[in-house]
């Protein structure tokens, strides 16, 4: 049996000296070796052949969507997708917001980012615009409260506990501003 320090030497001595490493590894246990041997003793060869072309199959692009609204598209294409798209067309602030948001690659954190702002602009948007129209929306219910309360009741009470405190200190901070 060796000893320790007898084995730790081979170890040293394997990694450090290049002819113990070659005489303890033969080529054909390396993986990869023999890669570039003659392509006709290479199993993998037939594999390597490019499949050939399909007959009577053709393909041609179908004719482009026509555009309407505006529709953005990445900035790391080159064109639009023959076919879109275009439910809701891009409007007001939250519009603009989106068009700069496009200007920035989608690997930028701040093309993200201001879609995100976007969408809340775009919330804010609709309300205003029900508002203008006359409908008052049920936010209650739009934000889905009503079934929050019942099947979630405590974590209900607990997020309006967290609204009220929230809103009172901000009520508080604002009076104490004023005197």
């Amino acid at each position: 049996m060796d000893s320790p320090t007898l084995a730790n030497d081979r170890v040293y001595a394997e990694k450090t000296d290049p002819d113990a490493r070659q005489k303890a590894h033969r080529p054909t246990d390396v993986p990869g070796w023999g890669a570039d041997l003659d392509p006709a003793n290479r199993p993998a060869v037939p594999m390597e052949r490019t499949p050939p072309r399909l007959h009577n199959v053709h393909w041609d692009e179908p004719a482009p969507q026509p555009r309407h609204v505006t529709v953005f598209h990445s900035n790391e294409r080159p064109g639009m997708t023959p076919v879109f798209g275009s439910t809701v067309p891009p409007s007001g602030l939250s519009g603009k917001m989106r068009a700069l948001a496009f200007r920035y690659s989608e690997n930028d954190l701040r093309h993200w980012l201001i879609l995100l702002a976007a969408d809340r602009v775009n919330v804010g948007e609709g309300l205003l615009e029900d508002l203008a129209h006359g409908h008052v929306p049920n936010v209650f219910r739009e934000m889905g409260m009503a079934s929050e309360w019942r099947h979630n009741r405590a974590g209900f009470i607990r997020k309006a506990a967290i609204a009220g405190a929230v809103t009172a200190l901000a009520v508080y901070l604002l009076r104490r501003r004023r005197d």
